[in-house]
């Protein structure tokens, strides 16, 4: 009769035995295999309309921007002639100059007016506050035809609330839909439009800024003004530049605007008032869909490098401000 065997301990010095692993690992790691496929289904809803609405178009654009149709022969392989058409275009450079310009001085305006009427909201001095933001935000649920069909109207110098104003008091209107004022009158559109959508997110910014720092601020004896400079500014540096970053893809999108009052001022806003007005004149009026996703490319290209030239210099901006 045998007895049972002792667990036997080892000697000093040994190297201990190896511990067997638990078989509940192979478990444990199909049901992280479970909670990853789960995942990835809740995701595939969002996947598959990203893939099929921006990434294949935008893949179909650039393959048609390397090929140009014949009268004979069909379709050809051109490689980037169509780029260097493009980048010679004199049409294409004012179109992009044009927008340029809208951007420098039409960006900054809408966000400063943004970024006051945010700083005055949270302030709580004003009176009326909660109507004061819906009546900034309700212009941006104006779709912007409708939008650009009314301010084209008010600015009518015969039939417009602008022309009425100015005839009441005996003076001649400006000539709002005129060569010199239609990027201004533009402009005003869009800030209309999208003002009150930059308040939002700069106010939205401004609620979640942790009490103690004003807390600390109203000990230390700050006032308003510095309170704004000194707390409220530096946190609404990231919702600025996501603002930026908004407005600068918008005024390289800039196309129902020009387009709809095209029909009041045909003489001023022509078929490449804008890259996209171009690009889709050339596609739609002109036929040639090579060239015009050549062109698509392009102004896509230059709009990633502005974004990203703007996310650069405010990330240095805050590097140094930080080093101080």
């Amino acid at each position: 009769m045998t007895s049972p065997t002792k667990p036997q301990h080892a000697a000093p010095g040994a190297p201990a035995p190896e511990a067997t692993q638990p078989p509940r690992r192979t478990a444990r790691r199909s049901r992280y295999t479970r909670q990853d496929w789960a995942g990835a289904g809740f995701v595939a809803p969002f996947l598959a309309v990203f893939v099929f609405s921006i990434v294949a178009p935008l893949l179909y654009a650039l393959y048609l921007s390397f090929f140009q149709d014949r009268l004979i022969g069909g379709s050809f392989f051109t490689g980037l002639a169509n780029y260097t058409k493009a980048l010679a275009d004199p049409l294409l450079h004012a179109g992009l100059g044009r927008v340029l310009l809208f951007l420098a001085v039409q960006v900054p305006i809408m966000i400063g007016i943004a970024l006051f009427a945010a700083l005055a909201i949270d302030s709580g001095r004003l009176r009326g506050s909660g109507g004061f933001r819906i009546a900034l935000f309700l212009p941006y649920a104006v779709p912007s035809v409708v939008a650009a069909l009314m301010w084209g109207y008010i600015y009518g110098e015969d039939f417009g609330l602008v022309g009425q104003v100015f005839d009441l008091f005996g003076a001649t209107p400006p000539a709002l839909l005129s060569g010199t004022w239609m990027l201004a009158s533009i402009g005003n559109i869009v800030t209309w439009s999208f003002m009150g959508y930059n308040m939002l997110i700069l106010y939205s910014a401004l609620r979640v800024i942790p009490t103690e720092l004003y807390e600390a601020a109203e000990i230390d004896g700050a006032g308003a003004l510095r309170t704004a400079w000194s707390i409220k500014l530096p946190a609404l540096r990231p919702a600025l530049l996501l603002t930026v970053i908004f407005s600068i893809i918008g005024s390289f999108q800039l196309f129902n605007e020009p387009n709809v009052l095209r029909s009041l001022a045909p003489t001023t806003i022509t078929t490449y008032y804008t890259p996209n007005m171009y690009a889709y004149n050339l596609a739609f009026n002109g036929q040639q869909y090579n060239y015009s996703a050549a062109v698509a490319v392009i102004v896509g290209l230059i709009t990633v490098l502005v974004a990203y030239a703007a996310q650069r210099v405010s990330n240095r901006a805050e590097t140094g401000r930080k080093s101080k």
